[in-house]
């Protein structure tokens, strides 16, 4: 059976963090990202998961719908594991509840039968966790892969024919803007089918938080991270990479009080590189100083909120570069995506 709509995809992510995983990168707290323990998955919590999203609003209208096992490294798995977790999502792919799966795992955890395993379970997308393609970057964060495992991963995955999605730290010990925009270039060239930026934070318990206590360790500002994520996304997108996820998800155990120590932590660092990428391309429409002491802006209705901006730090930005007071924002199915329309007041 499947009654697909045409809303938002619908994902449902079933965590198993650091399950698989030979050992602990230097910024890893997965337990306290997720708010989940890293204890096997038993399938009838994974059943009564999915049941629960099946009889949820948002399924019905979902244009496509996907289970996700996010966390750890699905592929180091005992193959009776992770025969036992497909196994328990493969009724609802059988009937037609969801058309995918997807799972994530690291660049040196892949071999021909564990992806024929992925393939007969009807898994679709093979997300790395790439970080960096930098190799001292990746020493330094005890990864314990190269650049040329991501590399020979993607090739292995697309031999497969699995979608591939990279995902990428800037900030960690050892990097650069200059090698974080090298690592961009060296993924445009991979051509994943997409990527996710989550700038690195530091953690209370990780091995990264002692280097920051001990002064060993300066993670990016705020303003830093935007920026490079705010290119990264240019660079990528404009190759025909979507970036699907920028920053780190807002879970309740990781907001508590003390657990994030330092780093570029927004609870919106995603709408905040997005707006920036939305300032940046309506540049050319704005008044140039000195046109307008007084100015409407007039914007597809989807991206008002993209102009205005975080706290509406947007139009300070516009009223900084125009010289004009900005009196208002209205919608206008006219104007294209992208664009801004003003008129003097």
């Amino acid at each position: 059976m499947s009654d697909e709509g045409n809303g938002k995809p619908l994902i449902v992510p079933l965590f198993i963090p650091n399950q698989g995983c030979p050992h602990r990168c230097i910024f890893c707290h997965q337990e306290r990202i997720t708010s989940q323990s890293a204890h096997f998955l038993r399938p009838t919590k994974i059943r009564e998961i999915v049941d629960t999203a099946v009889k949820s609003p948002r399924f019905k209208g979902a244009g496509s719908r996907e289970i996700a096992f996010y966390g750890g490294t699905f592929t180091r798995l005992p193959k009776s594991r992770m025969t036992a977790y497909l196994d328990a999502v493969k009724p609802y792919i059988d009937r037609g509840l969801f058309q995918s799966i997807r799972i994530s795992t690291r660049p040196d955890a892949l071999d021909p039968e564990r992806l024929a395993l992925l393939s007969r379970f009807r898994v679709s997308t093979v997300e790395l966790g790439a970080q960096s393609m930098n190799d001292e970057v990746l020493s330094l964060s005890k990864r314990g892969h190269t650049a040329g495992d991501t590399i020979e991963a993607v090739r292995l995955l697309k031999k497969h024919d699995f979608r591939v999605g990279i995902q990428l730290m800037p900030g960690l010990p050892g990097d650069s803007e200059e090698r974080f925009l090298q690592t961009i270039e060296r993924v445009v060239e991979l051509q994943p089918d997409m990527a996710r930026l989550y700038p690195s934070v530091v953690i209370r318990g990780t091995e990264m938080a002692d280097l920051f206590l001990e002064k060993r360790y300066q993670p990016l500002s705020l303003e830093d991270a935007v920026r490079i994520c705010e290119e990264s996304c240019i660079r990528l997108e404009t190759c025909g990479i979507p970036v699907i996820r920028i920053g780190l998800m807002s879970s309740p155990t990781l907001l508590e009080e003390g657990q994030i120590l330092g780093g570029p932590w927004h609870r919106a660092f995603g709408f905040l590189v997005r707006s920036g990428i939305y300032q940046k391309k309506i540049e050319t429409f704005l008044p140039e100083p000195g046109r307008a002491g007084k100015i409407r802006l007039f914007v597809a209705p989807r991206e008002i909120p993209l102009v205005r901006g975080y706290r509406n730090r947007g139009l300070r930005l516009i009223e900084d570069k125009t010289g004009a007071e900005v009196k208002g924002v209205a919608p206008d199915e006219s104007v294209e995506p992208g664009e801004i329309r003003w008129v003097p007041l």
